[in-house]
């Protein structure tokens, strides 16, 4: 059984949360824009250079018209020469980890890759998209992001953190298209780095403009190397994704209802196939997906009132996702045994499963891998005793021995499609 301090959060936190969602269904806001956390969140700080743990982070904004955002995990091991590492950590200042990025002495004290590319290592991407039952969460939490450190160091991975869209303000399809976007948005930045790369070696003699393009500044000979710039003069590509990140190797990491929208964009990346050159998911896991239905499972009817959440707060996060008009608990986005699949299962990338022996939605979870394992998809499942829903990424259980070993149990499964060939048994 959990321990004492685990039923005692749970209890706390069910009252908490049941409260704001009743608050949230007695007053429905509807925002196209968007919020991707709530004010009450506690909220990390990015920091650009390697602190101590090893892991550099740095928040994007993709969307100009919704909240869509991006929080980028960069482990050390992104760097070639062990010896540049303690140069660029937060509390060894050096000037070399300061790069002048304009004429007026204006400098980013992050961390910036060699434009030559001979200290930077290509690492596989994790996408990862978090939990909080639709209403909460977010890319950049406290607990996000200890849980996004531990997996870019463990995997030797970059691990992009999606800060989807939250309901009520942004129901269905909002999260998914979120997901969708920014996996678009990664095969657009591959594809721009791969162009870029193309000018390196080139020299400039006059500048671009106008409406973005190719631009050197300055005259020729003058040792600038081209870059491709939006309207603004501005780069359009990232440079930790251009220098790292290796697109070839993508791999889908959802939590709870963040697994749902991972399943999602696995099955569209599927159904995308070469329009999304050169991205490639190789592999999914999904940890204690959110997943329902109409016809309840013997998990739901024996752990209806299990810990932290139980079925009636999953009924009133549902609705406060799903539009009122199409409310159906077999909805493709609750149910992935319904019956109406655009994409064959047999096509779903390798599947890990994680669940937990306390959480009510285990057996649609495990019902789920074993319809995969019959089309011969890779998909184990993974079952925790004594363990809760999302006990491996909840602040209060991130340090625990189980928490721990779920992360290293994750990783070991991963490494068999993200190790590069000759090397997938290296860990």
């Amino acid at each position: 059984m959990p321990s004492v301090t685990v039923k005692l959060y749970s209890v706390l936190s069910k009252f908490f949360l049941k409260r704001k969602l009743q608050t949230l269904i007695e007053s429905p806001t509807h925002n196209p824009y968007g919020i991707v956390s709530r004010p009450d969140e506690t909220i990390a700080a990015a920091n650009p250079s390697f602190s101590d743990d090893g892991v550099a982070t740095k928040d994007l904004h993709i969307d100009p018209l919704t909240s869509l955002s991006l929080r980028i995990f960069l482990p050390d091991s992104a760097i070639v020469s062990p010896k540049s590492i303690p140069d660029l950590r937060v509390r060894v200042p050096s000037s070399r980890s300061l790069k002048k990025v304009s004429d007026n002495g204006v400098v980013y004290g992050g961390y910036s890759p060699e434009k030559s590319g001979r200290n930077c290592r290509k690492l596989p991407i994790i996408l990862q998209f978090h939990g909080g039952g639709w209403v909460t969460g977010g890319s950049d939490t406290v607990a996000n992001d200890v849980f996004c450190r531990r997996l870019a160091k463990l995997c030797d991975a970059v691990v992009v953190a999606v800060g989807y869209r939250l309901a009520p303000e942004s129901r269905f399809p909002a999260a998914f298209d979120d997901g969708v976007k920014v996996l678009n948005w990664l095969a657009k930045q591959a594809n721009l780095a791969e162009c870029d790369r193309s000018f390196g070696n080139r020299m400039v003699g006059g500048g671009g403009g106008g409406r973005g393009g190719v631009t050197g500044g300055g005259g020729g000979g003058d040792g600038r190397r081209r870059q491709i710039v939006d309207g603004f003069g501005a780069s359009m590509f990232e440079p930790w994704l251009a220098a790292h990140a290796d697109p070839s190797r993508c791999v889908l990491l959802g939590v709870s209802c963040g697994a749902n929208i991972a399943n999602y964009v696995a099955k569209y990346s599927v159904k995308a196939g070469k329009l999304l050159d050169p991205i490639r998911v190789v592999a999914q896991v999904l940890m204690y997906p959110f997943f329902i239905g109409t016809t309840p499972t013997p998990s739901e009817v024996k752990l209806c009132n299990s810990y932290l959440y139980d079925k009636s707060m999953s009924l009133l996060a549902w609705k406060l996702f799903l539009p009122e008009e199409d409310f159906n608990l077999d909805h493709p986005a609750c149910n992935p045994l319904n019956s109406g699949r655009e994409v064959p299962l047999k096509y779903t990338p390798p599947t890990l499963t994680i669940v937990a022996e306390h959480d009510w939605m285990r057996d649609r979870a495990i019902a789920y891998s074993e319809e995969l394992r019959k089309v011969n998809v890779d998909a184990p499942v993974l079952d925790y005793k004594d363990a809760i829903h999302e006990f491996a990424t909840l602040d209060v259980l991130l340090k625990t021995p189980q928490a721990q070993a779920c992360s290293e149990d994750i990783c070991i499964w991963m490494k068999k499609y993200i190790s590069l060939r000759g090397h997938e048994f290296s860990y």
